[in-house]
C-alpha cells in the first residue's frame, strides 16, 4: 500500500514539474530585450517582424507582422508589457490563391497589415499588392481566423488600415505601390460598409508626399481631441523619417509633421509602426528598423504629446522631433511579467510544428511528420522545374529568422535515403538572394558531406558546390553555422556533437526579396518515383557563439 502511494505520489510530482516545465515562458540565449532591471533594450525582437501593427485589449497587446511568400503567413504575437513577447498563431494557415502560392513567391503575398479590435471582434488587414486588400476576422485572436475576404480589389493596393469613426462611419486608409500601380508617395481613404468587407468607392487621394514626403506609404489611422492622425513612414525603410498628419476632417487637408528620424542615433530609417498605450496612460510607438541580412527588426520608442503632436523618442537637438532610444525604461503596465522571447529551438517533442517554422510557400501535407519519437521527419521532395531550382525556389525549406546579431545554429541530423533513388540530399542551409549550406548527399549507396553556395540565386546565379567529406550511412551528422556581426557565416560539421570541423568557405548573408536571411532545414530529390526517402532531424537549437 505504502509503495502504491509512494509511486503514484512521485508520478503525480513528475507530471507536476513536466506540466511546470512546459508553461515555463521560452527565453532566447541570444537575445532578450527585457534587461531584468526595469530596462529595455531595443530592438524588442532582433528578427525580421516586418511592418508592425499593434492594438491593445485589456492588458493584453497583439501584433501582426508581414510575411511575404512565408506560410504559415502573418504571424501573430502576443504581449502584457509591449517588450516579452510571444509567437501565438498565424493569421493564414495558407496564402491566397492557394494555386498561386504553392510556388514561392519571392517578395509578394502579405505585405504590410494592420490589425483592429472593434465590438469584441478582433480584425486584420492585409495587403496583396497584386491582388488587393484582403480582410480576416476573430474572435479569439489564438485561435482559427474566418477565410480572408477581398475587400478592395486592385493592383498596388497597399498597406491598409480600417477605422471606425464614432458617427458610424467607417473609413480604410491605405497607399500604393508604384510597381504595380504606377503611382507612389500619396496616401489615400476609402468609405467602408459597417461590416468592414467591402469599400463602397474607389477612395480619394487625401496626402501627396511627392515634394517633402517621398515613398510615403503604411498609413495607421488614430483620432484623438477632435484630430484625425495618420502616422506613415516617409523617405524609404532604410533612410526615412516618421512622418504623422493631422486634420479637422479625415479627407483633410492634412498638417504635416516629423515627429522621428535618425538623427545621431545608429537606429536608421525609424519606420512604420503602430502608436498604443497602457492602462497607466502613457504612450508609446513601435516600429521597424531595416538591418539588412537581419530583416526588419523591431523597436519600441517612448512617446508623448505637445501641442497635440506626438513626439516619438527622445528629442536631442530639434524640437517636436525625437530620435530612437536604445535603452529605456520599461512601460509602466501596473504590472511585472516574466522575460519571454519568440521560440527559437526545438526539440521536436510537440505533434504541432513549432510557430516560429515557416516554409517558403503553401505547404503539402506529405512534406513532414512533425514528431516522430522526438524527431523531425522531412521526407524528401523533388523541387520545381525537374529537380533544378536553386534553394531558393525551392518551397519546401522549412525556415526560421535570425534571432540576433550574433548567435551560433546548430541541427542534428540524418539521411534515410531511399535505395531505389539518387542524389536525396539532406541539408541546413542559410538562405536569401546568396546562399550557402552544409548538406548530405546519397551516392551509389554511399552518403557524403557537401557545402554548397550560390550568389544572386533569385536571377542567374546557379549553386556550386564542394565535397567535403564521407558520412557513415544513416549515422547522425551535426551541421553548424556561426553567425556574427555583420551577417559573417562560418560553418563547421561533427560527427559526434563534440568536435566540429570547419567547412566551406566564409559567406556573408543576403536579405531575400523584402525579407531578412533566414536559417532553413530541407529534404530533396532530383527525381520522383512511388516513395522516398526522408531527413530525420533530432533537434534544432540557437545559442551563444562558442
Amino acid at each position: 500500500m505504502n509503495k502504491i502511494f509512494l509511486s503514484s505520489a512521485i508520478l503525480f510530482v513528475g507530471l507536476f514539474a513536466g506540466d511546470l516545465a512546459a508553461q515555463q515562458p521560452y527565453v532566447s540565449s541570444v537575445w532578450v530585450a527585457d534587461q531584468g532591471d526595469g530596462t529595455y533594450q531595443n530592438p524588442i525582437l532582433h528578427a525580421d517582424y516586418s511592418d508592425p501593427d499593434v492594438v491593445r485589449v485589456g492588458n493584453d497587446y497583439y501584433m501582426v507582422a508581414s510575411s511575404f511568400n512565408h506560410a504559415p503567413g502573418l504571424p501573430l504575437l502576443h504581449s502584457k508589457d509591449l517588450v516579452n513577447w510571444k509567437i501565438v498563431n498565424h493569421v493564414l494557415a495558407r496564402q491566397r490563391p492557394l494555386d498561386v502560392f504553392a510556388s514561392v513567391q519571392h517578395g509578394n503575398g502579405v505585405w504590410a497589415p494592420a490589425i483592429r479590435h472593434h465590438e469584441g471582434t478582433f480584425y486584420v488587414y492585409y495587403p496583396d499588392p497584386d491582388y488587393g486588400i484582403y480582410m480576416t476576422s476573430a474572435t479569439d485572436p489564438e485561435g482559427a481566423w474566418s477565410e480572408p475576404i477581398l475587400v478592395f480589389p486592385g493592383k498596388g493596393l497597399i498597406d491598409p488600415c480600417p477605422f471606425w469613426d464614432e458617427d458610424g462611419n467607417n473609413y480604410l486608409a491605405y497607399a500604393y505601390a508604384g510597381s504595380r500601380a504606377g503611382i507612389k508617395s500619396v496616401l489615400a481613404i476609402a468609405r467602408l460598409n459597417q461590416a468592414g468587407t467591402k469599400v463602397l468607392d474607389d477612395g480619394q487621394i487625401v496626402y501627396d508626399g511627392h515634394e517633402l514626403d517621398p515613398t510615403v506609404e503604411g498609413p495607421k489611422v488614430y483620432k484623438r481631441g477632435g484630430y484625425y492622425y495618420l502616422f506613415a513612414p516617409a523617405g524609404g525603410v532604410s533612410t526615412g523619417w516618421q512622418l504623422v498628419l493631422r486634420s479637422k476632417n479625415i479627407y483633410g487637408p492634412y498638417e504635416r509633421k516629423v515627429v522621428m528620424e535618425q538623427g545621431s542615433s545608429p537606429t536608421n530609417g525609424p519606420h512604420q509602426g503602430a502608436w498604443v498605450d497602457t492602462n497607466s496612460g502613457e504612450d508609446w510607438f513601435i516600429h521597424f528598423q531595416d538591418k539588412e541580412a537581419y530583416g526588419r527588426i523591431v523597436h519600441l520608442q517612448p512617446m508623448k504629446w505637445v501641442d497635440d503632436w506626438p513626439v516619438i523618442g527622445l528629442e536631442q537637438g530639434k524640437k517636436g522631433t525625437g530620435e530612437p532610444v536604445l535603452r529605456y525604461k520599461k512601460p509602466n503596465v501596473s504590472k511585472i511579467y516574466p522575460r519571454e522571447t519568440p521560440a527559437e529551438s526545438d526539440e521536436f517533442s510537440s505533434p504541432q510544428l513549432g510557430l516560429q517554422w515557416q516554409w517558403q510557400a503553401n505547404p503539402e501535407g506529405n512534406w513532414l511528420m512533425a514528431s516522430n519519437q522526438g524527431n523531425l521527419v522531412l521526407y524528401t521532395q523533388q523541387p520545381p522545374n525537374d529537380g533544378n531550382s536553386n534553394l531558393l525556389d525551392m518551397p519546401h525549406i522549412l525556415t526560421q529568422k535570425f534571432p540576433a546579431e550574433s548567435f551560433q545554429a546548430t541541427t542534428k541530423i540524418q539521411l534515410v535515403n531511399n535505395d531505389k533513388i539518387q542524389e536525396e540530399r539532406a541539408g541546413f542551409a542559410v538562405v536569401g538572394e546568396d546562399y550557402s549550406q552544409l548538406y548530405i548527399k546519397s551516392e551509389n549507396g554511399k552518403q557524403a558531406l557537401y557545402y554548397g553556395s550560390c550568389k544572386d540565386a533569385l536571377t542567374t546565379g546557379e549553386e556550386s558546390s564542394t565535397r567535403v567529406a564521407a558520412i557513415d550511412e544513416h549515422a547522425y551528422t551535426y551541421l553548424r553555422v556561426q553567425v556574427r556581426a555583420g551577417g559573417l557565416c562560418s560553418w563547421s560539421y561533427s560527427t559526434d556533437g563534440k568536435t566540429f570541423t570547419p567547412a566551406g568557405q566564409a559567406f556573408t548573408a543576403r536579405a531575400g526579396k523584402w525579407i531578412g536571411a533566414t536559417l532553413g532545414l530541407y529534404s530533396s530529390r532530383d527525381t520522383t518515383i512511388n516513395d522516398s526517402g526522408y531527413a530525420r532531424v533530432d533537434w534544432f537549437r540557437i545559442e551563444p557563439l562558442n
